[in-house]
């Protein structure tokens, strides 16, 4: 599965980030995490406001910094799909 962090490096996105890895620790899932930081390849996406979160390519929420649960609610839809 491949995990990718959308924002340009402020503190929700950082956050984000901390969150993606603690949900992907929790449900012990082989991932691959990046941070895509170029607003010009965030845009490509449709996501206008950060941070955002790409699962295998597809966009599964972008705007607010979301929750560890919240998280692991859209990997284990990911992982059904």
């Amino acid at each position: 599965m491949k995990i990718e962090i959308l924002g340009p490096g402020c503190p929700r996105c950082v956050n984000l980030e901390a969150n993606v890895k603690q949900a992907v620790a929790d449900l012990d899932i082989d991932a691959t995490i990046e941070k895509i930081t170029d607003m010009s390849q965030i845009m490509s996406y449709g996501v206008m406001s950060t941070p955002g979160i790409l699962i295998d390519g597809k966009v599964v929420g972008f705007g607010k910094l979301f929750s560890v649960d919240e998280i692991k609610d859209m990997l284990t839809q990911a992982s059904k799909n």
